[in-house]
C-alpha cells in the first residue's frame, strides 16, 4: 500500500486546488521553524514500512543450559508516529474554487508548528520512552551557563569550541539558540555592531539556529556523522474524516533520532 493510500488523501472532500493551499501552508510553516534537521545527517524518507533502525547492537541472552548455544537479540532502535488532528472549514475550502486565495489555514499552522516542536524537542532534548537520547543531555561536557549579558556569549562560544576540540572534535560548528536568547542575540551590539553578525562572522560558522525546543543553547559539530534523523515516513497531510461542515485531516510522521557521537555538542543552558 502506497503512502498516498495511508492519507487518504482521495476519500477528502477537499478540491485540488484546496489541497495545493493546505500543503503549501504547511510547508513554509514547517521550513520556518524546524531546526534540528538543518544541522543533523538526515536518513530517508524510507515509507511507511519501515519501523526500526538496525544498530548492529546485540543484547546476550543468558541461557543457562548448554554453555556451547549461545543467543542474542538483535537491538534495534524503533520509530515513533506522530499525528496531529487539522480541523478545517469546508464551506472556507470550497472558497478556493470561487477564486479565494486566502481561506483560514490557521488549524494547518497550529499543526506544524506543533510538529517542528515533537522534532525538535526530540533532537535537543530526547525522548526516553521511545529510545531517543537528545543532544543536550547526552552530551559528556559540562555545560557552560548561558550568561544573563548576551554580550558575554563570544566569551562561553569560544570555551564549548575549545572544549570541543579537546575532545577531538572538529568544526565547522553552529550555535543553536532557544526563543528567548536568540532575540536577545539578535537586539544586543557591540559598540554599535550587531552582536548576532559577529558571533557568525567570526566565531561559528553556520547563521545562528533559532529552536523553540531549546532553552538557552548548544554549540555542535556539523562534520557530520555524529547524529542521525531516520525518517520513515516524513511530514504529511492526510484525511481522517469529515462531518457536514468540518473536514478533519492530520499532520503526521515516523522518525527516529540517534546519536553516535554524544561529545560533539557542549550545552548552554539557561
Amino acid at each position: 500500500m502506497s503512502a498516498m493510500d495511508l492519507l487518504k488523501r482521495k476519500l477528502a472532500p477537499v478540491l485540488p486546488d484546496a489541497w495545493k493551499l493546505i500543503d503549501a501552508e504547511a510547508a513554509r510553516v514547517l521550513r520556518l521553524h524546524l531546526a534540528g534537521r538543518k544541522l543533523v545527517d538526515f536518513q530517508g524518507p524510507h515509507g511507511w514500512a519501515f519501523a526500526a533502525v538496525n544498530t548492529g547492537r546485540l543484547d546476550l541472552l543468558d541461557q543457562g543450559g548448554d554453555p556451547d548455544v549461545n543467543i542474542g537479540v538483535r537491538r534495534v532502535q524503533p520509530l515513533i508516529e506522530m499525528r496531529l488532528p487539522i480541523r478545517l472549514s469546508i464551506m472556507e475550502l470550497d472558497s478556493v474554487a470561487r477564486g479565494a486565495e486566502n481561506p483560514d489555514l490557521t488549524a494547518v499552522v497550529q499543526a506544524a508548528e506543533k510538529a517542528a516542536r515533537v522534532e525538535d524537542d526530540a533532537i535537543f532534548n530526547g525522548l526516553a520512552s521511545a529510545h531517543i537520547a537528545g543532544i543536550i543531555p547526552a552530551s559528556p561536557h559540562t555545560p557552560l551557563p548561558m550568561p544573563a549579558d548576551p554580550r558575554q556569549l563570544p566569551r562561553e562560544i569560544l570555551r564549548a569550541k575549545e572544549i570541543l576540540r579537546r575532545a577531538g572534535v572538529n568544526g565547522p560548528y553552529a550555535l543553536v539558540l532557544g526563543s528567548d536568547a536568540y532575540e536577545k542575540v539578535f537586539a544586543a551590539a557591540e559598540e554599535g555592531y550587531p552582536l548576532a553578525k559577529r558571533i557568525e562572522q567570526q566565531l561559528v560558522d553556520h547563521p545562528i539556529v533559532r529552536a523553540s525546543a531549546v532553552k538557552g543553547g548548544v554549540l555542535l559539530s556539523l562534520r557530520g556523522g555524529d547524529y542521525e534523523l531516520v525518517v520513515g515516513q516524513d511530514l504529511s497531510i492526510g484525511y481522517a474524516f469529515h462531518e457536514k461542515h468540518v473536514v478533519e485531516l492530520y499532520l503526521t510522521e515516523s522518525f527516529t533520532f540517534r546519536i553516535l557521537e554524544p561529545a560533539a555538542a557542549v550545552a548552554l543552558p539557561g
